[in-house]
């Protein structure tokens, strides 16, 4: 099904949208016809920065159910609208607080650094919030005699400790979606495409990391194919980070690293129907309770507070 082909829902989400004075937020992984829709796009740090400071008093966000919180979070005057409760995180789910408390107990004098990709509960039990974009710099922002607990993601975790040199206690999680990469995948990529470069996401394995190119975050990927003068592109994420790349870079080519494998289920439940169900009803809205909202916002704010470069 084309989910682009009604135009009389555009028109009618053009149109509720400049009634309800609100903005559409949309990650980088979402379908093509979300994007196109958006009126600004990006990855988790980039898409963190913009609810901050945004002054429209709704916000509809196309990602996932984190996300969304995240935003409620930071913008806690702002209706925050996630036309489908349902989307969810299979990294996030992989931490609990209860859990996370109980391991801050038994190293009370660790610095708790926890990824974005992870419930407002855990977040609030943190110190500091990272993204795949800032998490080197957020750890090398800590002094170095602290121990550091690092969740949900044991990939970027790792990832950080061979660019920091710094030990961390990681957790025991991982995107499914990255995670089910194998260097085979890659190797079988290269032979298809030998004049692409190959850009991984820190959520893969060490063994999909270490023969990359270049280990970017989705905005990283897009910073490092503008500044390069090659022409192709083998890209080991999510597959809906494909359709921002050739709408940057038409004149580049961009090669899926497993067609067909690399799909989060859902990053792909949003259609232009909902958003439109969601600007007629003004629902689902996010809220957050305020005593967790006021620990996870400081955990956020600490790394907004972190130089990006």
């Amino acid at each position: 099904m084309n989910r682009r082909s009604d135009p009389e829902i555009i028109e009618q989400i053009q149109q509720l949208k400049k009634n309800h004075q609100a903005v559409i937020l949309a990650h980088n992984y979402e379908p093509a016809e979300i994007q196109e829709l958006a009126d600004i796009t990006g990855d988790s740090l980039g898409l963190s920065v913009e609810a901050a400071g945004l002054d429209h008093p709704v916000i509809v966000f196309c990602g996932v159910r984190f996300m969304a919180e995240s935003a409620a979070i930071l913008a806690p005057d702002r209706k925050v609208l996630l036309p489908r409760l349902e989307c969810g995180c299979g990294l996030a789910d992989m931490a609990e607080a209860a859990a996370l408390k109980k391991m801050r107990a038994q190293h009370p004098e660790a610095v708790v650094v926890t990824y974005v990709n992870s419930s407002a509960e855990v977040k609030a039990e943190s110190d500091i919030c990272c993204t795949s974009g800032n998490a080197v710099n957020v750890i090398k922002s800590i002094p170095l005699q602290q121990e550091i607990i690092f969740v949900p993601d044991r990939n970027l975790g790792a990832y950080v400790i061979e660019q920091t040199g710094r030990p961390m206690l990681l957790w025991d999680g991982a995107c499914p979606i990255h995670d089910a990469l194998r260097a085979a995948d890659i190797e079988k990529a290269r032979i298809a495409h030998p004049e692409a470069l190959v850009m991984v996401h820190p959520e893969c394995r060490p063994e999909v990391r270490h023969p990359a190119d270049a280990v970017l975050s989705t905005g990283g990927m897009m910073d490092f194919v503008g500044g390069t003068s090659a022409d192709s592109f083998i890209v080991a994420t999510e597959e809906g980070m494909l359709y921002p790349l050739r709408q940057a870079y038409p004149n580049k080519t961009f090669y899926p690293v497993s067609p067909g494998n690399m799909i989060c289920a859902d990053m792909k439940m949003i259609t232009p129907a909902d958003i439109l169900q969601t600007l007629k009803s003004l629902e689902p809205v996010i809220t957050v309770a305020e005593n967790i909202a006021n620990r996870a916002r400081l955990a956020l704010e600490r790394m907004l507070a972190i130089p990006r470069h």
